[in-house]
């Protein structure tokens, strides 16, 4: 009987030259598992062609809901948001993904994982600590770092499978590199491969128009939250995945959420795509809306710290770690009271607040009023200016002091 390998499986080109290649490099018996979070009709035909080319079998797992509840929510509630633009699409996905190729692997007694990122992304960082931190003893195989793969292009993939029997309708096209998952679309390649050419939307955008596009009247939305979690969308409730497929709609139709970036990736060098997160971005600002009304200042400004560093943390494929959980359980203990309504207007691309209400709001009328109250009196700000500001009066005093001397 013939060791087994577990190939994470997209049914893209890539991933089906990978199945025969491994047979004929290799000589395993491979057991293809394509994990859905949320991607769509993309999954569509996957399971004759793996079969087509030499898998024995194909696991096609849905975990859109533990994407959404276990890893999407997480990022929100901290607003973790990667050099302040990338919200975080592609990495967040990637170890749930782990997580479920382990769990099939152990089901199969695979010896080995493999997995069709290059040498020159994240993805290959995030897949491999990942299976490392769940499954140390598994072999994991990267072929685009063998010096056993010689397809450098997409012709050449196409010939490798002809010649093993394999007739696929795949062609040269000339299309973006993409990945998708409920949460968002990246697109990479052609024009934005250099950071001076503009997006050609046209070509390019999937999840929705854009915002000159967009229908020229607005459209109020309301959402609530309980304890930091998506609850509801206009009196509905829903759960969290279909809140953000909902959001999809609504953002795409509204231009909202498209992002041209360059950011720098964990291996060095500086990528350039254009991001589609419709649904993400209105999330993600409605918990924002909702949360400044809660948070006490220290405790909000050390949670934009944490928020940050939990956004580094997902990007570098760290999700199994320590420190992601501790991360993750401060952020969470700041939610406990983040619950309350939130309406927006959604407009040409933007997200324009409409009203927010908490039954734990700090804003207080009678405080931020221009009208002296019971609990403000104007001039108690005297001592404490006096004490805030003490130390560069002491300076200010010791400089010129200084320069009087040297004078």
């Amino acid at each position: 009987m013939k060791e087994k390998v577990i190939l994470a499986y997209s049914g893209g080109l890539d991933t089906t030259a990978i199945i025969p290649w491994l047979k004929e490099n290799y000589d395993y018996d491979v057991v293809c598992c394509c994990i859905d979070c949320g991607q769509g009709n993309e999954l569509d035909g996957l399971q004759e062609r793996a079969k087509a080319s030499g898998a024995s079998k194909l696991y096609i797992e849905d975990v859109t809901d533990e994407f959404c509840d276990e890893y999407i929510v997480p990022c929100v509630m901290a607003n973790a948001i990667y050099e302040n633009k990338y919200l975080l699409g592609t990495s967040m996905a990637r170890p749930v993904i782990a997580k479920r190729l382990v769990e099939i692997a152990r089901k199969e007694g695979a010896v080995a994982i493999c997995h069709g990122a290059t040498g020159k992304g994240n993805d290959q960082i995030r897949f491999e600590l990942g299976i490392k931190a769940l499954a140390p003893d598994i072999k994991i195989i990267a072929p685009w770092r063998s010096d056993k793969w010689n397809m450098d292009s997409r012709e050449a993939e196409i010939e490798y499978c002809r010649q093993h029997g394999i007739d696929l309708p795949f062609s040269d096209d000339s299309s973006y590199s993409r990945d998708r998952n409920l949460w968002h679309i990246s697109h990479e390649g052609l024009e934005l491969e250099d950071p001076g050419n503009e997006p050609n939307y046209e070509h390019l955008l999937v999840l929705g128009v854009t915002p000159e596009k967009a229908p020229e009247e607005g459209e109020y939305v309301t959402m609530t939250f309980e304890a930091g979690v998506p609850k509801s969308i206009n009196g509905k409730e829903m759960k969290v995945s279909e809140i953000i497929e909902t959001l999809n709609r609504l953002g795409g139709k509204h231009g909202i959420g498209i992002i041209d970036i360059v950011e720098n990736r964990v291996v060095g060098m500086k990528s350039r795509g254009v991001y589609e997160t419709p649904g993400g971005t209105i999330l993600m600002e409605a918990h924002q809306q909702l949360e400044e009304l809660i948070l006490d200042r220290d405790t909000y400004a050390l949670k934009k710290q944490m928020g940050s560093k939990l956004a580094d943390i997902v990007y570098e494929g760290k999700w199994f770690t320590p420190l992601r959980e501790a991360v993750q359980a401060f952020i969470e203990s700041t939610q406990k009271y983040v619950t309350g309504e939130v309406k927006f207007k959604l407009y040409k691309g933007n997200i324009i607040k409409a009203g927010t209400t908490s039954p734990y709001s700090l804003y207080n009328e009678s405080l931020a009023s221009f009208t002296t109250g019971d609990l403000y009196d104007h001039h108690d700000a005297d001592g404490f200016i006096n004490l805030f500001g003490l130390s560069l009066k002491v300076r200010a005093m010791k400089m010129s002091e200084v320069a009087n001397k040297n004078n």
